[in-house]
């Protein structure tokens, strides 16, 4: 293994603080929430900014190991557990996808077809009484999707066992700004043909502000829990799937993914990558990464599943969506 696990066999985490800037400019879009807009606060660096929430940051690091284009894992994850939802005989959704992983309507809410839900009941079944049993529940999630392991999952629903199986994030990161000011701007959307037309009907010129930042510094902070990884009692080989995984996901992200937005697109200042803890630990280069993630799917082929399900159900609206069919529910900015 070219990857040495065994110099963080005795390290309880992995934190990394990556400093980042703009690929271009100085000026960037930050995270925005509905009735807030961007988050700022006061810390001990003056005024900062969170960019990108810990939420956003477990969608992006869940993204970059699926081939959009292809509709399946990356090449560097093929074999890993997961689960494709079909529709109509083409692609609905994954596991890797869903927000919610494994806990998905789109896997447990089907009316038409409840085989998936009854094969993870029954894969289940010991836990229906007395205290959870953690391994026995991380087992089926290793089986079933690896990622639930990684990025955490609440299996909320009564009928398994009773709603009380949860797993925390294992990796989480986030983006913060210091010393942030306020780049304010702003423009008009023209309408050359009708200038004074009807703005409400979308007709007409129409002026905006923007408010986009700057910062002294931008930092990626990323913590993966080993003793969460190691709590989960699967083996060293699962362990090591795991810890391996979580570290390609970082460094694919770092590789070409943190275009956030399009007022937000951002690189690390530093070619080499090491943790504030353990000491000295250096993320290993994407090339490493995926040549270990590949050895490490291989060793754990057996314990892994790629299941497929068929979702068939009405598509109906909810009771918070308009005529077009969009959602009013309030959602984190992406």
């Amino acid at each position: 293994m070219s990857i040495q696990l065994d110099t963080i066999k005795d390290a309880h985490r992995i934190l990394f603080n990556i400093p980042l800037r703009p690929v271009q400019g100085e000026r960037f879009q930050p995270t925005g929430f509905p009735s807030l807009g961007a988050a700022t606060y006061q810390t001990r660096n003056g005024r900062s900014l969170l960019v990108e929430s810990a939420q956003s940051m477990a969608n992006r690091l869940e993204n970059v190991i699926w081939d959009a284009a292809a509709q399946k894992p990356v090449a560097a994850a093929e074999g890993i557990s997961y689960i494709r939802v079909e529709r109509k005989g083409g692609f609905l959704t994954s596991s890797i996808l869903e927000s919610h992983r494994i806990n998905s309507p789109y896997l447990l809410e089907s009316k038409k077809d409840k085989s998936f839900f009854n094969e993870l009941k029954g894969a289940l079944g010991g836990l229906a009484e007395g205290p959870i049993n953690r391994r026995l529940l991380a087992e089926t999630l290793f089986a079933y999707d690896v990622n639930a392991l990684i990025h955490g999952v609440f299996l909320a629903k009564k009928e398994l066992a009773g709603g009380r199986l949860r797993i925390a994030r294992a990796l989480s990161a986030f983006i913060e700004a210091d010393g942030i000011e306020v780049a304010a701007s702003g423009g008009v959307k023209n309408d050359h043909v009708n200038p004074s037309g009807d703005t409400k009907a979308g007709f007409g010129n129409v002026p905006f502000s923007r408010d986009e930042y700057t910062a002294q510094n931008i930092t990626l902070y990323v913590n993966l829990d080993l003793d969460q990884i190691r709590g989960y009692g699967l083996g060293d080989s699962a362990t090591d799937l795991l810890t391996i995984l979580a570290l390609y996901k970082v460094r694919a992200l770092l590789s070409g993914a943190l275009r956030l937005r399009t007022a937000c697109d951002l690189e690390a200042d530093i070619s080499e990558i090491t943790a504030t803890r353990p000491q000295g630990f250096r993320l290993p280069s994407l090339s490493e990464l995926e040549a270990e993630l590949k050895s490490a799917i291989v060793a754990n082929q057996p314990a892994l599943k790629q299941t497929t399900v068929q979702y068939e159900d009405e598509l109906t609206k909810g009771k918070n969506s308009d005529e077009g069919g969009e959602s009013q529910e309030p959602t984190e900015e992406q």
